[in-house]
Parts: C-alpha cells; structure tokens; sequence
C-alpha cells in the first residue's frame, strides 16, 4: 500500500509540472486576400461549415477550447493543429500555387466522401462539426464547383 502511494504521489507531481510546459496557441494574423472564404466569395452557409468543421485545425484562426490548456491533452491538439495546418491552411489559400489548391481541393473532396475529417475526436467535443449527410453534399458540391469552374 505504501508503494502504490508513492507512485501516485509521484505520477501526481510529473503531471502537476508538465503543466508548466507552455505551448504556443497564439494564431497568426489572418490577411483577408488570402483566406480562403473571402478569395472565394464562399456563400455565407457554406462559410460557416468550412469554418465550423475545418478552421480549427485547417487555419490560423483556431479557437482552443479550455481542455487544450491542460497538459498532455494541449500538447496532442497542437499536434493536430500542426499537422492540418500543414496539408491545407484556409488562411494562406491564396498563396499557393494553382496545381496545389486543386490537389487540395481534390483532397478535400474525397476527405469528405471518406468521412475522414473532421476526426472521430474533434466532433465529440465540437457537434457543430458533425455534418449531416446533406451538408457534406452541400459542402461536395461548393468544392466541386471551384474545380469545375477553374478558378482556383
């Protein structure tokens, strides 16, 4: 019994003092030129799926919920973060290259289809992100008609 305190114990102290190992949630500004929904002149509806569904990771207006402050959780959403940002930052769309904004939209299209995005987790804690199967159309369609249209 003694032991198994003093493993708490311990466990208790590492998890205490990983909280004090900061993570940047700091977002960058977003130039309007670039982003996505402006450049496209998205219609509201569509708009608010994209950024309900895809903005907190997929962009740099990521809003951290409160459990994102709290370490080792805060270190996985970074990561996640991180790595959306990386395939396809909405923020930036307007500095990539045509071939790259139609492999993303590609990319984008099929994710949907796949119902692989938004994770299983996100759309726990975020319900807004969880598409109906008629958004999903809605939101297949609006990408489908950017590639059709050319104007990437």
């Amino acid at each position: 019994m003694k032991k198994t305190k003093k493993i708490l114990f311990w466990i208790l102290v590492g998890f205490a003092i990983i909280q004090f190992i900061p993570i940047d949630k700091v977002n960058k500004p977003v130039d309007q030129k670039l982003n996505f929904v402006t450049v496209k002149n998205t219609p509201s509806d569509i708009a608010l799926l994209i950024k309900n569904t895809c903005y907190d990771c997929h962009s740099d207006e990521t809003i951290y919920p409160k459990y994102a402050h709290i370490a080792p959780i805060s270190w996985s959403i970074k990561s996640h973060v991180n790595d959306g940002r990386n395939h396809l930052n909405f923020s930036i769309w307007n500095s990539y290259n045509a071939d790259l904004k139609k492999s993303m939209i590609e990319k984008s299209i099929q994710t949907i289809q796949n119902k692989t995005m938004p994770l299983p987790g996100y759309i726990v804690y975020h319900p807004k992100a969880n598409l109906s199967a008629a958004q999903n159309s809605e939101l297949i369609k609006y990408f489908e008609s950017i590639l059709s249209s050319g104007m990437l």
